[in-house]
């Protein structure tokens, strides 16, 4: 996985996530011992193509494959959490399951995943990382959008 810390303790995350809409609801999940949503996906994995990388994480998570679209958003995150600064980068592609998918939990490692269709209309109620996703998801993008999400404060996610 593409998770480092570097020389000047800056730890490097490589994530991809898929945003899936229907019926007017967006999938999120969130895990155990937090109080946060996030879109699906995970980490690259070193010689993987991003649209693999979401491939894979979708069979692990979901046990499906997926249908991998358009590349929404790159996102360059800088955040603090844990007293460590953390340089993200995350790409955000359009997908769809290719098989229904009603709430659905999982482990992952030793954490339980739970997976959501939450109302579009309903996202400002919901904590949801990075920021720009709940703002962004309404109306998604024409065109790939670069998108700085820079939060100086102590951060969860």
């Amino acid at each position: 996985m593409i998770d480092f810390i570097t020389s000047s303790n800056i730890r490097f995350n490589y994530r991809v996530a898929g945003v899936a809409i229907q019926d007017d609801c967006v999938l999120l999940h969130t895990m155990s011992g937090v109080d946060y949503w996030i879109l699906p996906g995970g980490r690259v994995e070193a010689g993987e193509t991003s649209p693999q990388a979401l491939r894979r994480e979708m069979r692990e998570e979901l046990r499906q494959d997926i249908d991998v679209g358009r590349l929404l958003w790159v996102a360059e995150s800088f955040l603090r959490d844990g007293g460590r600064t953390i340089h993200g980068l995350g790409l955000y592609y359009q997908m769809w399951l290719t098989a229904p998918l009603d709430q659905y939990e999982v482990i992952d490692g030793r954490t339980r995943l739970t997976f959501v269709w939450q109302p579009l209309s309903r996202l400002s109620d919901l904590t949801v990382y990075p920021p720009f996703v709940a703002q962004q998801l309404p109306t998604l993008p024409e065109h790939p959008v670069h998108i700085l999400d820079i939060r100086t404060e102590q951060s969860t996610a």
